[in-house]
């Protein structure tokens, strides 16, 4: 898929990636990007040169007849496992699958904010990405994608023709930590020190609220990203 894919990606959209030192050559880390667009997770697995495993939403995986298959064989080609995100222990088993991962020595990619940007500002982290780190022992390193929300904007399928640039930042280095997964405090903690990395790469307003929230207001009430915020803002459900 890397030989196949890079060489396009590079001559229409230019990709640029800066900070590539800042990824071990071997052993498992976890990259943590900041989620602008899906594309997101097609640049940047191409433009790493280890292999990044993305875990996915298994409804990505369930499509039927020729063009089902294709997506399934594409997304698995540009490294992504499917998960189960319906059942009740799905939250677990999402863990359970990353930990195993890391310590098979996989270079894993997990989105902190849990869904892409309603609206291109930087939301609130979950912290599935600090119990990962604790469970497994990794560090944790930042990503900065900009120019992906440009190629592809909400909704639309077929790319825009615009530059993608990459910013790989310094490993986070929570060992000060290990022994202490399942403290909420902790992961809580652990997050927001990543969250505000992000927010100084990318120079992104940050909103104290899960984005899936307001996606949910967003389709609920038929209103805008930043009204569904100033809404939530009303009501005091900010970083709630």
């Amino acid at each position: 898929m890397k030989v196949i894919l890079t060489p396009i990606l590079r001559t229409l959209f230019r990709p640029k990636i800066e900070g590539l030192e800042n990824i071990p050559e071997k052993g498992p880390a976890i990259l943590a990007p900041a989620h602008m667009a899906f594309c997101d997770s097609v640049f940047l697995p191409l433009m790493v040169p280890r292999r990044v495993t993305f875990l996915a939403k298994q409804e990505y995986f369930t499509g039927t007849g020729v063009k089902g298959w294709l997506t399934r064989t594409f997304l698995r080609g540009i490294g992504m496992v499917p998960i189960d995100r319906t059942s009740g222990s799905a939250a677990r088993a999402a863990l359970d699958t990353g930990v195993r991962l890391l310590a098979e020595g996989k270079l894993l990619a997990l989105y902190p904010e849990g869904t892409r940007s309603p609206d291109g500002r930087l939301y609130r982290g979950k912290t599935g990405v600090a119990r990962l780190a604790l469970d497994a022992k990794v560090p944790v390193i930042p990503v900065a994608i900009s120019g992906t929300d440009k190629v592809q904007p909400e909704g639309r399928l077929i790319p825009r023709l615009h530059r993608v640039r990459i910013v790989v930042g310094a490993p986070l280095d929570f060992s000060r930590y290990y022994g202490l997964s399942g403290d909420r405090f902790v992961e809580r903690s652990m997050t927001d020190e990543l969250m505000y990395e992000l927010m100084t790469m990318t120079g992104q307003e940050y909103v104290d609220v899960y984005a899936s929230k307001v996606k949910v207001i967003m389709d609920k009430n038929g209103t805008s990203a930043p009204e569904a915020v100033a809404a939530m803002r009303g009501r005091g459900q900010l970083a709630a």
